[in-house]
């Protein structure tokens, strides 16, 4: 399984000594649940084995390591992410994790431009200051949604 790996990595999660936190974007929906996230060392939802909060992550952490600008209607990955790899590798075969991954978040993010616009631009915003992101090509053998 591709994402097995960040149960071990959990870089993401962690902000390195001297570095600004990381705000996690949330929708306006996950507002209501956990009002405000900021990882200023270490995610307080990191346990030994990953993410505490499992499905229940906030979309932002779901879409890590990808970012989406809504301007252009591109995709970036995290450079620092040791997927990246992997990931783009997998992104050829259409039944892969990192296709699957990509599906989902397409999807969810598709949703997200109707019901809360703002969180893409807010989301895309804090992965630019915080993270080196490179582009991603989109995967030929998904059909772009209508918000690419």
């Amino acid at each position: 399984m591709l994402f097995d790996h960040c149960a071990k990595c959990q870089s993401c999660c962690n902000v390195d000594s001297g570095y600004s936190p990381l705000e996690i974007t949330l929708t306006q929906k996950e507002t209501k649940v956990f009002r405000y996230l900021c990882i200023e060392d270490q995610c307080e939802y990191l346990g030994e084995k990953g993410c505490k909060l499992g499905d229940s992550k906030p979309l932002s952490c779901k879409l890590y390591p990808l970012s989406y600008d809504p301007q252009v209607k591109k995709y970036y990955f995290d450079a620092a992410c040791p997927l990246l790899p992997e990931y783009k590798r997998q992104l050829k075969d259409s039944s892969s994790d990192a296709s699957n991954h990509f599906r989902e978040m397409n999807a969810l993010l598709e949703e997200m431009s109707v019901v809360d616009p703002k969180f893409l631009s807010r989301n895309h915003a804090v992965d630019l200051d915080f993270f080196e992101l490179v582009p991603l090509p989109h995967p030929s053998h998904l059909k772009k949604s209508n918000h690419e």
